[in-house]
């Protein structure tokens, strides 16, 4: 790597030439990355499109940086920051002092569930908080020259990203909704420990094989229950019931599909066919340069939902005759499996979504045009 010499000069925004201590790094105004696709949180924690924001006399964007010991907290324009600790005690402090500022937005980053009690209390103030994908932040932060990383620098770039990007506030999933992804997290929870017990079960010393055996029976149980409070907690709410039923009634979807459906992607039947296969992660992407035509690939997206649509697409493939017969024109015509396969996965979600959308079951003329 070439070490930049020391002559190298910067300017700053007025034009002027300066010198020394910043010597090989060059002053760039903010950039404003595009935004990633394919986002792998729920909707409420998306950036959207750019919308008018509600103005007040004074523009105040907050990011907070949650972690298991504390809150830190950054204003911006003013940079102003401070700490606070992660308890009850903590969150109303947070909600009382942003309540008086009135902040035109307030960002947050996805924690594995540690920003749900603070998010939650925010909302219940009526202020306009947005919780985000970290990859974008991440990318936000590298884009704007910001390499650094620490708590205090996290909500100082979650402050910058909410002024710059500002993403579009959006409905947070309600007790009973947050109570099945619960549910549904847990379930494949034990599925990935039945996994590697039933892994170590072959190598096991025969001295423990009885003990894994007895693990594994137990987790077979435990998977039986937990598929037993999923049904129940869908039987229990006659909107999701009604869902439940129009999707069931598509070949190749199962109960462990709908449900992930259900629980894990709220806008199917809500968006476009592009911007619901753009949510999942299934949409193709262009990497085109010049006269470079590159591969259509897809990434990003909600990978809980991807995985269990790779799975009911796999089933749809043998029993479902619309998208058995697309999956046999694609191979016909020189896809490979994995490609053919893809597609279908995006060719079953907007039949899924637009069956939805329109609120009615399986039917294969239909289908056929979706």
């Amino acid at each position: 790597m070439e070490t930049p010499s020391a002559d190298v000069t910067d300017r700053d925004p007025r034009g002027r030439t300066r010198s020394g201590g910043s010597a090989g790094r060059h002053v760039y105004p903010d950039p404003q990355p595009e935004q990633l696709p394919g986002a792998s949180e729920p909707a409420s924690r998306k950036a959207g499109p750019e919308k008018e924001m509600p103005m007040s006399s004074t523009v105040v964007f907050v990011g907070i940086d949650v972690s298991q010991a504390q809150f830190d907290v950054a204003l911006r324009p003013s940079g102003e920051p401070w700490q606070v600790p992660h308890d009850d005690a903590g969150i109303a402090s947070v909600v009382t002092r942003l309540h008086a500022l009135s902040p035109t937005l307030v960002v947050l980053e996805a924690t594995g569930g540690l920003e749900l009690p603070l998010t939650g209390a925010l909302a219940a103030a009526g202020l306009p908080v947005v919780v985000v994908n970290p990859r974008q932040v991440r990318d936000f932060a590298k884009a704007t020259g910001k390499l650094a990383k620490t708590d205090a620098l996290d909500a100082q770039i979650l402050a910058h990203f909410a002024e710059a990007l500002r993403p579009v506030p959006r409905p947070l999933p309600d007790a009973e909704t947050q109570a099945l992804d619960a549910l549904l997290m847990r379930r494949r929870q034990i599925i990935e420990m039945l996994t590697a017990e039933r892994n170590r079960l072959s190598r096991a010393h025969p001295r423990i094989r009885a003990e894994v055996q007895e693990h594994i029976h137990w987790l077979e149980q435990r998977l039986h229950q937990s598929d037993d409070a999923l049904r129940q907690a869908i039987q229990a709410s006659p909107v999701w019931r009604e869902k439940d039923d129009l999707l069931q009634s598509t070949p190749g979807v199962g109960p462990v599909l709908a449900t992930t459906l259900v629980a894990a992607l709220p806008e199917l039947g809500t968006l476009n066919r592009k911007q619901i296969a753009a949510l999942v992660g299934v949409a193709p992407l262009n990497r085109d340069s010049g006269t470079l035509r590159g591969k259509r690939t897809v990434w990003g997206g909600r990978t809980v939902v991807r995985t269990a649509l790779y799975m009911g697409t796999l089933v749809a493939t043998r029993f479902n005759p619309v998208i058995r017969t697309f999956y046999q024109r694609l191979r016909q015509a020189g896809k490979v499996p994995k490609v053919a396969l893809t597609a279908c996965m995006r060719k079953l979600l907007t039949i899924l979504n637009a069956m939805l959308k329109h609120r009615t079951p399986w039917r294969v003329e239909q289908a056929q045009h979706a």
